[in-house]
C-alpha cells in the first residue's frame, strides 16, 4: 500500500490496525515527561546506599566462592517497594532511584574479584585504598564515558536493544506501583536462609559439616563433595539447569577424570612433578586441584573467554560504529524534556579528563608497594586506561543491550586489555613484577568502568520505560559507587584473613636466608601479626606469637609452592605454610587467578605451559561440541563443591518448570526474572553472603582477641558426635531445596 493511496482514500476500519504499525509512534513512559513527582528525595538515597553496602559486599562473598555473580536490580526494586510503602506512599521514580543506587554496589564488586586479587596472586598485598581509589575512579569512569551513548542506545534503538534485565526491572516497578507485591517471596528466603546458614556455617555454630566429602577408595585422587551452601543452591536456580549442568560437567571432569589420572600415571613416581612439590602418591585431592587443575583451568577460562570475545566481535565493531556516530551527533545535547536531561556534556568531558588524570597520579605517589615503575610507564598506564576504558564502555553497553548482563564477555575484555597491555610492557622491556602490578591495575580500572557501563545501561533502559530523569540517575550511580567501595574494599580484606589458614608444614624445610632459594624471597624480617591461629590437623588450635618469624614469599620456586610461608630463624626451617583466604578452596577467585595468569605467562614467561595448553585444547573440544566453553571451564577450575551444589539449585529450577508444565503453566512463568522461585533464590543468596559474612567477622574477632570461640557443642561430646554427620549435612541441605521447590510452586500475590 503506497502513501498516496493511504492519504487519498478512506480505508476500512479492518485496515486501521495495520495502518498503525506502520505509523512511528514515540515510545510513552509510565510517568509523562510532563508530570512531576517525588524523585532524588533523601530517603531514597539512603535506602539505595544502605543496598549498595550490603549487596556489594554478597556479590564479593558470593563471587570469590562461585566465580559468577548474579543481577542484583531486581531483587533491590522488590525490597525498596515494600520497605518505601511501610515509611508512606512512594513514587515509582523514587523506587526506581534506589535500585539504581543499590546496584552498583553489584557492579562494581564483580568488576573488582575479577581482576584486583591477581594481586595477591603475583605475590603482592591487596591493600584497602587501592582497592577503594581503584574501584572509585574505574566506577565514576564507565558512568561518564557511558552517557554520551545513552541517547543512541537506550532512546533512539528502543525497539532493537531490548536490555532484559532493566526491562524486567521496569515491570516489577510499575507492578509494585500498581499494587503487586512480591517482596514476602524475597523475605521468606532471607529468613530461612539466614536461620539454615547459622547453623550451617563452620565459623558460626557448625553445627553439622559445612562440606560434606567422599573420597572413593576404589578411585584414588578422586572426590565428591558439596559446599551445602543457600547462596550457591540460590546461584544455580537464577542461571538454570542448563548452565548449572555445564559447570558440573567440567567438575566432575576434573574432579573424576583428571585428578585420577594424574593420581594412576603419577602415583608410582619416586619425586615431584612440575608444578607440584610433593610425590603425587603423598597428595590429596584438594592438593592435587590446587596444582595441576587450577593452572589448566585458568588457561581454559583465559581461552573460553577469548572464543566469547571473537564471537562477539561482530557486536563489538557495531557498537564501535554506533557509538561513533553518536559521538558525531551529539547525542547529549540539551532538551527542554525532563526524560531527556543527561549531566550536562561539559562536566562529562572535564571530569572524564581529572579522573584519567587522578589515575596517573595515584599510580606515581602511591604505587604497590614493592613494584614501583617510573612516570613515564604510569602515563602510559593512564593513558591506556583511557583508550581500553571507552572502548570496552561502549561495547560493554550496547552489548548488555542484546544479550544481557549475565552473558556480558567482561572477562574477555579484560583478558584482552591484560594481553595488549602486557605485550606493550615486553616490547619495551618493562618485564620485573612492578609492571605486572601495573598491568593489572590497568585492567582493573578498565573491568570495573566495562561492568559498570554495562549495569548503567540497564537502569538507564529501566528508567527510560518508567519515566525518570536521566541525570538524577547517572548522579545516583554515581552516589553509590561513592558508597559501596567502602564495604567492597573491606569484604575483600576480611575475607582474604577470615578464610586464612596457618598449617605446620607436613616436612620442614630448611633454608638460609644468606643463600635464598631459587624464587623465595624475603618479604618481612618480621612478621606483621602478633600473633595468629595454628591449625594443626587432628588437634586442637592454638595461638602463636607471629614476630618470632620471617615471612617469605615463594613465586615460581621449584621447591615451594607458590605462596607464603614463615620460616624460623631458631630452628633454620620453613615451619608454617601461610594460605591466603583468597584462592583456597574457599574462595578460589577463577578470574583473579586467570588475570594473574596472563600477565606472568606473557611477562616472566614462567608458566606450567603443559598444563595451560591442556585447558586451551580441552576448551577448544567443548566448542565443537557445540557447547559454551566459558561455563564448562569456569566449572573445571572451581572445586567440585561449589558446582554440585549450585548444580542442585539447577536441578530444582529445572524441576519446577516441570511441574509448572504438568500444570499447563507456560514455560515463560519460570524462565521470568520475576518468578516466585527467582525472588526466592535472590533471598537465599542475599542470607547466606550476610550470614557468611557474619562468619568471617567473628573468625577476624579471634584472631584480634586471641581467644577461639565456641558457640556450638564442643567438639567430642555426645552430642556434637550426634549431630556431626555428613548424613545430617545432606538431609538438611535437602529441606533447604525443598523449600525452594515449595515457595518457587506458590504463586506470587498481586493485589
Amino acid at each position: 500500500m503506497s502513501c498516496a493511496v493511504t492519504l487519498s482514500l478512506p480505508l476500512p476500519e479492518e485496515f486501521l490496525p495495520e495502518l498503525t504499525k506502520l505509523q512511528p509512534t514515540e515510545f510513552q513512559p509510565y510517568v509523562s515527561a510532563t508530570e512531576s513527582r517525588p524523585e532524588f528525595t533523601f530517603r531514597a538515597v539512603i535506602l539505595g546506599c544502605i543496598f549498595a553496602v550490603l549487596f556489594g559486599a554478597v556479590t564479593v562473598y558470593v563471587g570469590l566462592r562461585a566465580g559468577l555473580t548474579v543481577a542484583a536490580s531486581i531483587p533491590i526494586a522488590v525490597l525498596s517497594i515494600s520497605v518505601l510503602r511501610a515509611l508512606g506512599r512512594a513514587s515509582i521514580l523514587e523506587n526506581n532511584i534506589v535500585q539504581t543506587t543499590g546496584n552498583a554496589g553489584q557492579s562494581i564488586a564483580a568488576g573488582v574479584i575479577f581482576t584486583l586479587p591477581a594481586l595477591i596472586f603475583l605475590g603482592f598485598d591487596l591493600e584497602y585504598i587501592r582497592i577503594f581509589i581503584l574501584a572509585l575512579l574505574g566506577g565514576w569512569l564507565g558512568v561518564l564515558f557511558m552517557i554520551p551513548l545513552r541517547r543512541q542506545l537506550i532512546v533512539e534503538e528502543h525497539g532493537n536493544l531490548t536490555y532484559p534485565e532493566g526491562t524486567a526491572c521496569a515491570d516489577v516497578l510499575i507492578a509494585g506501583e500498581r499494587g503487586g507485591s512480591f517482596a514476602s517471596r524475597v523475605f521468606f528466603g532471607l529468613g530461612l536462609g539466614a536461620l539454615y546458614t547459622l547453623f550451617q556455617n563452620e565459623n558460626l555454630l557448625g553445627a553439622w559439616p559445612g562440606t560434606p566429602n567422599y573420597e572413593p577408595k576404589w578411585m584414588p585422587g578422586a572426590a565428591l563433595r558439596c559446599d551445602a551452601t543457600p547462596e550457591y543452591m540460590g546461584v544455580g536456580y537464577i542461571i538454570g539447569p542448563r548452565v548449572a549442568g555445564v559447570l558440573l560437567a567440567g567438575g566432575v571432569f576434573s574432579w573424576f577424570v583428571l585428578m585420577p589420572a594424574i593420581h594412576f600415571f603419577g602415583a608410582r613416581l619416586p619425586g615431584a612433578l612440575y608444578p607440584g612439590t610433593a610425590p603425587i602418591s603423598q597428595m590429596s585431592p584438594s592438593e592435587l586441584w590446587s596444582t595441576y587443575v587450577r593452572p589448566m583451568g585458568a588457561g581454559a577460562v583465559a581461552a573460553s573467554g577469548l572464543i566469547t570475545l571473537l564471537k562477539t566481535l561482530p557486536t563489538i565493531i557495531g557498537a564501535l560504529k554506533a557509538g561513533a556516530k553518536t559521538i558525531g551527533k551529539q547525542a547529549s545535547a540539551a532538551s527542554a524534556k525532563r526524560t531527556d536531561r543527561d549531566i550536562p556534556m561539559p562536566i562529562v568531558l572535564a571530569g572524564s579528563v581529572l579522573l584519567v588524570a587522578m589515575i596517573f597520579f595515584f599510580l606515581e605517589f602511591k604505587p604497590v608497594p614493592g613494584a614501583q615503575a617510573g612516570w613515564l610507564a604510569n602515563f602510559a598506564a593512564a593513558l591506556l586506561v583511557f583508550f581500553f576504558g571507552f572502548l570496552f564502555v561502549t561495547v560493554s553497553s550496547r552489548i548488555v543491550g542484546l544479550i544481557g548482563s549475565s552473558a556480558n564477555p567482561i572477562s574477555g575484555m579484560t583478558i584482552a586489555t591484560l594481553m595488549a597491555t602486557a605485550a606493550i610492557f615486553l616490547v619495551k622491556g618493562w618485564t620485573a613484577p612492578a609492571y605486572g602490578a601495573l598491568a593489572i591495575t590497568i585492567g582493573g580500572v578498565v573491568c570495573v568502568a566495562a561492568a559498570n557501563a554495562g549495569d548503567t545501561s540497564q537502569d538507564l533502559k529501566t528508567g527510560f520505560i518508567v519515566g525518570a530523569t536521566p541525570w538524577k540517575q547517572q548522579l545516583a550511580v554515581m552516589v553509590g559507587v561513592i558508597v559501596c567501595v567502602f564495604s567492597i574494599g573491606i569484604t575483600l580484606n576480611a575475607m582474604n584473613r577470615g578464610l586464612e589458614t596457618f598449617r605446620p608444614m607436613k616436612v620442614p624445610v630448611p633454608y638460609n636466608l644468606n643463600a635464598p632459594i631459587p624464587g623465595v624471597q624475603m618479604q618481612q624480617q618480621h612478621f606483621a601479626r602478633t600473633r595468629f591461629l595454628l591449625t594443626e590437623p587432628n588437634q586442637s588450635n592454638q595461638f602463636v606469637a607471629g614476630n618470632q618469624y620471617v615471612l617469605l614469599n615463594a613465586l615460581g620456586s621449584p621447591i615451594l609452592p607458590d605462596g607464603k610461608y614463615l620460616y624460623n630463624p631458631a630452628t633454620g626451617n620453613i615451619e608454617i605454610q601461610w594460605s591466603q583466604g583468597i584462592g583456597s578452596e574457599k574462595a578460589a577467585a577463577p578470574q583473579g587467578r586467570l588475570m594473574a595468569t596472563v600477565i606472568n605467562g606473557i611477562l616472566t614467561r614462567k608458566l606450567p605451559w603443559g598444563l595451560v595448553l591442556l585447558g586451551v585444547f580441552l576448551v577448544i573440544a567443548v566448542e565443537l561440541l557445540g557447547v559454551r566453553s566459558l561455563s564448562f571451564a569456569v566449572g573445571a577450575y572451581l572445586s567440585i563443591g561449589t558446582t554440585l551444589a549450585i548444580f542442585c539449585g539447577g536441578a530444582i529450577r529445572w524441576m519446577v518448570d516441570q511441574a509448572v508444565a504438568r500444570a499447563g503453566g507456560s514455560a515463560t512463568e519460570t524462565e521470568s526474572e520475576v518468578s516466585p522461585g527467582s525472588l526466592y533464590a535472590s533471598g537465599l543468596i542475599a542470607a547466606g553472603g550476610i550470614m557468611g559474612l557474619l562468619g568471617v567477622a567473628l573468625k577476624l574477632y579471634e584472631a584480634a582477641s586471641g581467644r577461639e570461640l565456641h558457640l556450638w557443642f564442643p567438639a567430642g561430646s555426645a552430642p556434637y558426635r550426634l549431630l556431626y554427620h555428613p548424613s545430617i549435612s545432606v538431609v538438611m541441605f535437602a529441606l533447604l531445596g525443598f523449600s525452594l521447590y515449595y515457595f518457587a510452586r506458590k504463586p506470587l500475590q498481586n493485589k
